[in-house]
């Protein structure tokens, strides 16, 4: 069973969670041979000024079109 874990900075919508992880899914389905109700996708979502990057706390996500 591939369980795939992502790290995102949080902001993004439902929408585009779920639409993130069924693309995931579907590529290892299609790369590993497995079949997509085998395969886990797990989020983890970082507030602002909980990931840094150069020493320096990103931001959350925009939204897209903001």
């Amino acid at each position: 069973m591939p369980i795939i874990q992502v790290n995102i900075l949080a902001g993004r919508s439902p929408e585009l969670k779920a639409e993130l992880a069924a693309k995931i899914t579907e590529t290892v389905s299609q790369t590993l041979q497995a079949k997509p109700e085998t395969i886990r996708v797990l989020l983890q979502e970082y507030a602002e000024g909980e990931w840094f990057v150069g020493g320096k706390a990103m931001p959350v996500a925009k939204p897209p079109g903001s």
